[in-house]
């Protein structure tokens, strides 16, 4: 069990399932992982565990955070933030009558960009958590029954990573 505590908050992750030694080392400074007796296989795990943890740094030091346009050729598409930004409404996509409501995950905030049109932006201290919710925003808005190559109307992830301050 790793967690990790910084200025965004707490963050826990259980690599139990891992045949993976966790220690800390260098006077508390670094975490250190080692395996033994590992193939490529094994060894690639090792790797995921690593990148995982530092996630886990970069989350509660800096947050992530997730940027995504409304595209759209026609109707335009109207994003509305409710609940202090912790639901979005979806409403004119295509044209369509319906509301398209996502609930983003705990830890998530979602917020129109104040510099950029058409743009969303969530930003959360848990990446797996960041991107899920911006997946279910683009799940939410997919073009059925018509050629989606010429439909490309959506929401779309422009760029996403830690944030820079």
């Amino acid at each position: 069990m790793v967690e990790v505590t910084g200025k965004h908050g707490s963050l826990k992750r259980n690599f139990k399932h891992l045949p993976i030694e966790l220690w800390l080392g260098n006077g508390g400074k670094e975490v250190k992982a080692r395996m033994y007796f590992a193939k490529s296989k094994q060894l690639s795990m090792l790797r995921s565990v690593c990148s995982h943890i530092s996630n886990l740094f970069d989350g509660v030091e800096k947050k992530f955070e997730y940027k995504m346009r409304l595209v759209y050729a026609h109707f335009p598409i109207n994003a509305n933030i409710t609940n202090g930004g912790k639901t979005v409404e979806i409403r004119n996509f295509l044209g369509e009558k319906i509301v398209r409501t996502v609930h983003m995950l705990p830890g998530v905030t979602i917020d129109k960009s104040p510099s950029t049109k058409d743009e969303l932006v969530l930003s959360g201290a848990d990446i797996e958590l960041t991107g899920r919710s911006a997946a279910l925003i683009h799940q939410s808005c997919l073009v059925k029954d018509k050629d989606i190559r010429k439909f490309l109307d959506g929401i779309y992830v422009s760029s996403h990573g830690a944030k820079e301050e």
